[in-house]
């Protein structure tokens, strides 16, 4: 099963891909994660990112497209997998029909995940990272603002850069602009499942694995 998971950011993307991959036993690929790993260690592709992450926009889609074809060269991924963070232009969408048929994958689920702009600004500005453990959490899930719920280090929750509120506005203003317009792309190409994302968690991931078997 292949599955790319979309939306725009604070959704819940991450989230609701992690509960797939353990649901239907598939990896997870977020490209988010691997971006950041990138500016960490200082690559090559990293360093040309760095800036473009941390205003909030769309890195160039050829270094994109390097990055999934790379990774989905792998063999663990023959048998499926949970595509979270791209395609986010119709070229990348594009790009990424070429390799999946480059590498003779079949057209995946597209899980649309839809959410009101207000609420997606609330949730990214109560997101933190934990230094420690790399989890992500949300303030209003949390007791203690200054303990990760996860691996319990204290003191170590961050609030990245794109999480700041102008750069939130700016990344919103980004889909709009440049991702939305993918659902229209694939509208005749794949099956895509909205879902409602005001749920809880809980309710999202059923939401999306009925949807799955129906489909």
């Amino acid at each position: 099963m292949q599955i790319i998971i979309f939306g725009a950011p604070g959704v819940g993307k991450g989230t609701q891909a992690k509960i797939l991959a353990e649901k239907y036993g598939i990896l997870h690929i977020s490209t988010g994660d691997i971006l950041r790993n990138a500016v960490k260690n200082k690559t090559e592709m990293g360093l040309k990112a760095k800036e473009i992450v941390e205003r909030g926009d769309l890195v160039p889609d050829d270094i994109m497209g390097k990055i999934i074809l790379e990774e989905l060269s792998d063999f663990k991924y023959r048998t499926g997998f949970i595509l979270d963070g791209f395609p986010r232009t119709t070229q990348q969408a594009e790009i990424l029909d070429e390799i999946l048929r480059e590498l003779r994958f079949e057209r995946p689920f597209i899980i649309n995940i839809d959410l009101n702009e207000d609420v997606i600004i609330n949730r990214l500005s109560k997101r933190r990272v934990c230094e420690a453990c790399k989890s992500i959490v949300n303030l209003d899930s949390m007791d203690d603002n200054e303990t990760c719920p996860v691996c319990g280090t204290r003191g170590q929750l961050i609030k990245r850069k794109d999480d700041q509120a102008d750069v939130v506005k700016n990344r919103l203003e980004v889909f709009e602009e440049s991702t939305k317009p993918v659902l229209k792309y694939y509208s005749d190409k794949t099956r895509i499942i909205t879902i409602d994302g005001t749920k809880e968690i809980a309710e999202v991931s059923a939401d999306i694995i009925n949807n799955l078997i129906l489909n």
